[in-house]
């Protein structure tokens, strides 16, 4: 069977360099090297995976990230992407717990739990209970500050221009998701509901909760509507509740992930951005599209 081995550099640190192509070509016996991106991105077949840390150490250039996938179906017809610390920089409830001066204590929280260190579900009833009476204004306050992560608009217009179906799946809540899909052009989103009095919130949170089990039913959901096979999908996300959908899809990628995460997702951004999920699907830097 032939796989595809993709290369991205983190442009930041220095441009790949054709003799770091040439030496991972020898490193896996690759064959037909093909630049996606000259002095950031280069692909080339293999007839195994090879070693992504041995490969790695072999450069000259550190900050280069190595996924593989199979030769066929490269190209995914879902993705499925999480949204804190994924999509956009930040985990949205703490940004939002800082307007009630709990953000370092809740944050704390939202860490154990995304390293699978604590009951998802429990935690953030916890998180949101602690925030009972904070002013909705607050809300939009945090809206203002939200940044996305770097290619997270081409990432979503590449792979929309080319016909896939997008969506954010969030154990965040409504009020951001619909605003981030809006910004960003996931065709749907999907979260969970922060409750409040018209006024405040009410410390509480709708149920059911959304977490990794709806996450991974989300893709098993939009692959049968699509018609495509899980093979067709593509998920990227960084917490323990991602960790089920992350090993069902197709293409996997874990984005600058927890610990946790980081031990079990082979094909992982470490150094680089979302546009290296492009370029693992084999898109050209040519082909990308801007979402603007």
């Amino acid at each position: 069977m032939s796989y595809i081995v993709t290369l991205v550099a983190n442009r930041q640190a220095g441009s790949l360099s054709q003799a770091d192509a040439t030496r991972a070509l020898e490193f896996c016996a690759g064959m037909h090297p093909n630049w996606l991106s000259p002095g950031h991105a280069v692909e080339f077949t293999v007839q195994a995976v090879p070693d992504r840390a041995a490969l790695q150490a072999a450069f000259e250039h550190k900050a280069v990230d190595v996924f593989a996938m199979k030769f066929r179906g490269r190209r995914k017809a879902v993705l499925v992407a999480d949204m804190d610390s994924t999509i956009v920089t930040c985990e949205t409830l703490d940004e939002l717990a800082a307007f009630a001066g709990l953000k370092d204590e809740i944050a704390e929280i939202t860490k154990r739990a995304m390293n699978g260190e604590l009951d998802f579900a429990a935690a953030l009833r916890e998180r949101v209970a602690m925030l009972k009476g904070l002013k909705l204004s607050a809300l939009e306050a945090t809206w203002a500050e939200i940044q996305f992560c770097p290619g997270a608009r081409e990432l979503v217009a590449t792979m929309h221009a080319h016909g896939a179906t997008t969506a954010l799946v969030s154990g965040g809540f409504t009020f951001f998701t619909s605003r981030v899909a809006a910004e960003i052009g996931f065709d749907i989103h999907r979260s969970n509901e922060l409750l409040d009095n018209g006024s405040e919130l009410t410390g509480a949170v709708a149920e059911p909760i959304l977490d990794k089990n709806a996450k991974l039913t989300t893709l098993r959901e939009l692959a049968e509507k699509r018609g495509v096979k899980l093979a067709a999908t593509l998920a990227v996300g960084d917490g323990a509740n991602d960790l089920p959908m992350l090993k069902e899809a197709g293409l996997g990628i874990a984005y600058h992930a927890k610990p946790v995460v980081a031990a079990q997702v082979a094909n992982r951004v470490e150094h680089t951005d979302l546009t290296s999920l492009l370029f693992a699907q084999g898109y050209p830097a040519s082909a990308f599209k801007t979402g603007e």
